[in-house]
């Protein structure tokens, strides 16, 4: 069983740390701009990060619990697994310290140097005191860690210079006439401070700019902070922990979902580690009185790594006005037919429109509510929200709703992983403001990307809404690729409307006549659109599927791709992520082909395409093609009804298969292979034709 299992799927977390260093491939392109590269260097760190709060810690757990878990994680147990991923890590840290340090070569051709504690020019002693003096110093948490009954918890994924002190040798060792008296040894710990960036912009010298990470400016000022104490030697070295990020939540009734979820996001704090990274060049005794104090055994997965952790704060490097050494960004595009000065609610109510976002404006999403919340016809408005903007206009216009008299229901996600706090800060805003809440129904997440509101037209009531495939944050929406469906058609918002009412009764199960609605839904259907390609492969019709997503790591859908692969039914798949499908195997997936795109925008649109007799059917999705997806969450796929709309997808669908620049091929070999440019074909970069295709269409209707 194991031994099938291994042949037929590659493991998800091995193939979600090779997407990981698929983000490191691009820290490491010489093509791409510098400071975008440390930008990638950043989302890399980001992203182990996540990965060993949630993946390994799960996959820790499960190890610890003696069972091997061979089963659920096909066909390997749960202690090799936490080993391989270990040794893949060190590997991976150890590849993206070498392209660090190629990075800031570079940078120095370039005129940008950063400086540490130790190469600090006469011209920047008296800032970098001064900085540490006024703003550092009072945010400061530093503990002297030696005589304390308990070793204090350190905090998840924050950074902390380790200290050791070696005291001076005391007065009365040496009138004892002691020749070589035991040092003293003292050890502390400093929180390196997260009230401001790390990133710290020294004043420049002529042409030359200077950059010092935070540690080291605490790192220069030592002396200054343990100026009490008689020491003859001190040193400081890098350490973080990373804790497992499950939520445990309360089931105690008499308490609310706010409290219960503001509760275990507290209670997070104290999780268990599950990796503790430390700068190899500390002292063997510093790194050992450390893992002894804070109970670190060799099951845990123990990194050794550079001078610097938590590299996450490369995302935020200060662009210093050097915007030749960033990707030129370019603006996004108008929709054609659609307005950001008139109503928008007239253009939707006469034809569908797509937004491709960050290609095309996301405005007219934050327009449409906007002008829902000022529209005297408009009764209410219905949106799930999952992960919002620091700053959300989503949420300042569901306000503005409320305030004018509109009934303004909203399903926001407590559970969204690593946004709880905020989520919770957001909802208690709202529920001030008169809006009716949600929290969602016991045991499944609601990861869908729906709104539609009600309006009173001539006596009765028209429904318009959006269905989309990412979060309605207009953040992400600079940097993730979505496409967001505006409609006025009736039966699909009907289907909308059905699937509040199941978040308020949810015991009661709806049919849906248009829309495909996890858990109860997304499987039957999926499985029933592949069989009617094999069908239609077998009587000798044209046969295709092609899928966009972030993630395809279930089992059976992959069995059920591998079955329409033998039954001669052609694939193309855009897997940004995870992909534990093999492609290309005689027998069993050689119809298949598998590539990701990974460039400077995070692919995030989820798009299904179905050939149906040449008369293809298309859907959009919040969902993945992952067991979580499919059978534990609230998940909406919408069909593509009409024909521009559709012709517009599969077109950009077409054009991102055709990249040949990022496009890297998904193998069982896992290395991260690009796709090879054949002989003559020209360089055809999917991200950059994307925004040329949608810039053509929009001249196209110019001219016409």
């Amino acid at each position: 069983m194991g031994s099938e299992n291994n042949y037929r799927y590659i493991d998800r977390e091995k193939s979600w740390l090779t997407f990981n260093a698929r983000v490191l491939q691009e820290a490491a392109d010489e093509t791409v701009p510098l400071l975008d590269r440390l930008r990638f260097l950043g989302i890399f760190s980001n992203n182990l990060d996540e990965f060993f709060r949630v993946r390994f810690a799960a996959i820790r757990r499960l190890s610890l619990s003696g069972q091997t878990g061979e089963k659920i994680l096909g066909g390997i147990t749960a202690q090799q697994l936490v080993k391989d991923i270990t040794d893949i890590v060190i590997k991976q840290q150890s590849e993206s310290l070498r392209i660090l340090e190629i990075i800031e070569k570079q940078l120095e051709k370039q005129n940008i140097i950063i400086v540490n504690e130790s190469e600090l020019c006469q011209e920047h002693q008296n800032f970098v005191h001064d900085f540490f003096i006024q703003k550092v110093s009072p945010e400061l948490v530093t503990i002297i860690l030696n005589d304390l009954a308990e070793f204090p918890l350190l905090k998840d994924t924050v950074g902390y210079l380790a200290i050791k002190l070696v005291m001076k040798t005391s007065e009365k060792a040496k009138v004892l006439g002691l020749v070589k008296p035991k040092k003293e040894v003292r050890y502390a710990i400093i929180e390196i401070p997260k009230t401001f960036n790390r990133i710290v912009v020294l004043p420049a010298i002529g042409e030359k700019q200077y950059i010092m990470l935070l540690d080291d400016v605490i790192r220069y000022n030592l002396s200054s902070i343990f100026n009490i104490f008689e020491y003859e030697s001190i040193s400081a070295h890098m350490i973080k922990i990373t804790r497992d990020a499950q939520l445990d939540i309360d089931s105690d009734m008499s308490k609310s979902m706010l409290q219960k979820i503001a509760t275990s996001v507290k209670d997070r704090r104290i999780g268990e580690p599950v990796r503790f990274v430390y700068d190899k060049k500390i002292d063997k005794d510093t790194l050992s009185f450390f893992l002894d104090r804070m109970g670190i055994e060799s099951t845990d997965s123990i990194i050794p790594g550079g001078r610097y952790h938590n590299r996450r704060d490369y995302m935020d490097f200060p662009n210093l006005g050097r915007f030749d050494l960033l990707y030129q960004q370019k603006p996004p595009l108008p929709v054609e037919g659609l307005s950001l000065e008139g109503s928008i609610l007239n253009r939707i109510a006469k034809k569908d429109y797509l937004i491709f976002a960050p290609y095309q404006s996301y405005s007219y999403l934050i327009k449409f509510l906007r002008e829902a919340a000022l529209d005297p016809k408009v009764t209410s408005i219905k949106i799930t929200l999952y992960r919002l903007a620091k700053n959300s206009q989503i949420i300042s216009s569901l306000i503005n709703a409320a305030k004018n008299g509109k009934r303004v229901v909203v399903q926001i996600e407590l559970q969204a992983r690593f946004d709880e706090a905020n989520n919770i800060s957001y909802a208690e805003q709202m529920q001030q403001e008169g809006i009716e809440l949600i929290f969602g129904i016991k045991g499944l997440k609601v990861h869908s990307k729906i709104c539609v509101i009600d309006r009173l037209e001539e006596g009765k009531i028209k429904r318009y809404g959006f269905i989309s495939t990412g979060n309605f944050n207009e953040t992400t929406a600079k940097f993730y690729t979505d496409v967001t469906l505006f409609t006025s058609h009736n039966q699909i918002l009907k289907d909308v409307t059905k699937i509040f009412e199941f978040f308020d009764i949810n015991y009661r199960l709806h049919r849906y006549k248009h829309l495909i609605v996890s858990p109860h839904y997304s499987r039957s259907k999926f499985n029933k659109l592949i069989d009617r390609e094999i069908l239609n492969a077998q009587v000798g019709k044209p046969a295709y599927i092609n899928l966009k997503m972030n993630s395809l790591s279930d089992f059976q859908m992959i069995d059920k791709l591998y079955e329409a692969s033998n039954a001669g039914v052609k694939m193309k798949l855009q897997i940004r992520g995870i992909c534990s499908l093999i492609p290309g195997v005689k027998g069993m997936s050689e119809n298949i082909e598998a590539i990701s795109i990974v460039d400077n925008f995070l692919e995030h649109s989820r798009v299904f395409i179905f050939g149906n007799d040449d008369n293809p059917e298309v859907f959009i999705s919040s969902a993945d093609f992952m067991t979580r997806n499919l059978d534990g969450r609230v998940e909406v796929t919408c069909p593509i009804y009409q024909e521009d709309i559709k012709k517009q997808l599969i077109e950009t669908f077409e054009v991102g298969w055709k990249g040949n620049v990022k496009a890297r091929l998904h193998s069982e070999k896992l290395d991260n292979k690009y796709r090879v440019r054949k002989e003559g074909e020209t360089v055809f970069r999917a991200q950059h034709e994307t925004y040329s295709y949608y810039k053509n269409q929009q001249e196209d209707n110019n001219n016409f």
